[in-house]
């Protein structure tokens, strides 16, 4: 097997246990749980920030842990954090506890994409790396597509449903022990670079992106709920509309090489803002806001892949680096994101709440990349 074809595939069930199970499910459940602990819209939009936030930490330790470490020991512990994290989300008897589990499982996340790309780049040929690279990031939607059927298995049982999304993310962690390569990284980590005009660019887009996401991510459930009177299966149909959509988010590195990053980051903006208004506004029919889920996944997948080569090119000598740059600026929009758009929501519904989140993903289509150079590298 080519050295591209096993870290993809590996990266890509990484990506799909801790993005797709141990960060993204939550909103999914989120109704269900609420029922039961009884969170209400603000302090569950306070645990999803918190997830969110908890993500920024641990991507920042995971880009300097593997330039130390290198990618094994680092993707193999993403893999055991998403597992316990997603058995204290099951076992939780509070919503204190829910939320220490959710902030663990949630944290997950930003260990396991810097390690994939420093693998990515010492191991596959530099043809391969863009293709590579969004392919291991679309597991996010293989992850929410199939969180959805299991939720439906599962009858409306979330803490069965997150027990066992622990036992396959531990079945994961020992696949990608065996599976990456065992080097270790270059030297001291060299800290945070220089803002230049690119980074400082990718920034700002990928924070507006990431606070406009958290929309569906974290109230997707919530909303059609309220719109369309969905329990569990209805929720459960829209995260795999969600998650079939995402797994566009593949070509993104053949679109962006064929068409430049700013043609495909403004258009998959327009389909993000698009497909929140349509899930989110409820003046849509139930079938249209499966469809909005669909382009909200396939946009966010593709916005992510976008800002992962953004970065990846910004810094081609520090692939942990660049990646973990895009990655936390989307997790800081998320993170603030999440508990505003609940006390929007409460406050005023979702008459307001949607369409300010829809207009912050347009916004983000203002901000181009640095020059024609890195727009079409």
């Amino acid at each position: 097997m080519s050295p591209a074809l096993r870290l993809g595939a590996t990266g890509f069930a990484l990506i799909a246990v801790c993005y797709g199970f141990a960060r993204f499910a939550f909103g999914m459940f989120l109704p269900q749980i609420d029922g039961d602990l009884g969170l209400g819209p603000e302090l569950g939009g306070v645990i999803s920030g918190a997830s969110f936030a908890a993500y920024c930490a641990a991507i920042l330790a995971s880009a300097t842990l593997t330039e130390r470490l290198g990618p094994r020991a680092v993707a193999t512990a993403a893999a055991l954090v998403a597992a316990c994290g997603m058995a204290g989300i099951a076992l939780a008897p509070s919503p204190a506890l829910l939320a220490a589990a959710v902030i663990v499982a949630g944290s997950s996340t930003g260990l396991a994409s810097p390690p994939m790309a420093a693998a990515v780049a010492a191991a596959v040929r530099a043809p391969r790396r863009d293709a590579t690279n969004t392919t291991i990031n679309a597991g996010t939607s293989a992850g929410v597509a199939l969180s959805g059927p299991i939720a439906l298995a599962m009858a409306g049982h979330w803490r069965m449903a997150f027990a066992a999304f622990a036992v396959v993310a531990g079945m994961v962690a020992v696949a990608t022990a065996l599976a990456l390569p065992a080097s270790r990284g270059g030297g001291p980590a060299r800290g945070l670079p220089a803002l230049s005009t690119g980074i400082r660019r990718l920034i700002a887009a990928s924070f507006l992106m990431g606070a406009a996401s958290t929309a569906l991510w974290s109230f997707g459930g919530d909303l059609g709920a309220r719109h369309f009177g969905w329990g569990p299966t209805g929720t459960a149909m829209l995260w795999s509309a969600i998650g079939a959509g995402g797994l566009a988010g593949a070509g993104a590195g053949r679109l962006v090489t064929r068409f430049g990053l700013d043609r495909i980051h403004r258009a998959f903006l327009v389909l993000m803002a698009t497909g929140i208004l349509a899930v989110g506004s409820g003046g849509a029919p139930p079938a249209m806001a499966l469809a909005g889920g669909a382009l909200f996944g396939a946009a966010y997948v593709m916005l992510t892949g976008v800002y992962l080569i953004w970065g990846l090119r910004a810094l081609p000598d520090r692939p942990a680096t660049g990646l973990m740059i895009g990655f936390l600026t989307i997790a800081i929009g998320q993170t603030m994101g999440a508990p505003l758009f609940g006390v929007l929501l409460g406050a005023f519904g979702a008459g307001a709440a949607v369409p300010a989140f829809a207009a912050l993903a347009l916004l983000a289509g203002l901000v181009p990349a640095r020059g024609r150079a890195l727009a079409a590298a």
